[in-house]
């Protein structure tokens, strides 16, 4: 039997994507590229897995796209953790609602709103990124009520917002950077979707009081 896709080579492996068996060549040239690999695929696991273990391959994105500029220290990561995780679940939380987004949607939108924050801290002036992508514009919308919710909630429990521009535009492009490590790159790839799914398996709220044991947020 000839591969589902190329009809030329030999089939050896089944693909859930096509619902046939396909030829190993194939499954590597056409995986999240022209395939809409399910993420429980052995195979599209595998890669993943031999992805993970070579943690030093390049980025596949231009190095301007990681806002080199934006320098984030190790304290801040320990300081603001409830910051970065809040705005990981606000994306996780648009990739539930929206099923067909990809790792590219939640890395463009994050872009976007990284350079708006940008601009802000630099400059003092507000300024947003336009976009005529309806799915973009949703991700942001979200993530930018989560850093609402945030500075209230902060206000709640303290008196006062800590919460600054500049941390939000490090926390922005700490997980956009995060973002592009943990996608293929490809067109179709989810595994940066499928990173947040597996940190945020229940629909809790992002940000709580330290009494409500279920939440991933506790502000001190």
């Amino acid at each position: 039997m000839s591969c589902a896709i190329c009809e030329e080579r030999k089939e050896k492996r089944f693909c859930p994507a096509v619902h046939g068996k396909i030829c190993p060549q194939c499954c590597g040239e056409q995986r999240e590229v022209t395939l809409d690999c399910p993420s429980d695929c052995p195979y599209l696991q595998q890669a993943r897995e031999h992805a993970t273990a070579h943690p030093d391959r390049p980025t596949p994105v231009d190095r301007e796209a990681l806002f080199p500029a934006v320098e984030i220290a190790e304290q801040f990561l320990y300081q603001r953790e409830e910051l970065i995780l809040g705005l990981s679940f606000a994306l996780a939380k648009s990739a539930r609602a929206d099923r067909s987004l990809m790792d590219r949607d939640l890395t463009a939108a994050l872009s976007s709103l990284a350079k708006s924050y940008q601009t802000l801290v630099n400059s003092s002036l507000i300024y947003e990124e336009a976009t005529a992508n309806v799915a973009h514009q949703s991700i942001a919308r979200e993530v930018e009520t989560m850093v609402r919710e945030f500075r209230e909630a902060e206000r709640q429990h303290m008196g006062n917002t800590r919460l600054t521009d500049s941390d939000v535009l490090k926390a922005l492009v700490f997980i956009l950077r995060m973002g592009f490590g943990r996608s293929s790159g490809r067109p179709k790839s989810r595994a940066f979707v499928d990173f947040l799914f597996a940190q945020f398996p229940e629909k809790h709220s992002a940000i709580a009081g330290p009494e409500e044991a279920g939440s991933r947020i506790v502000i001190p």
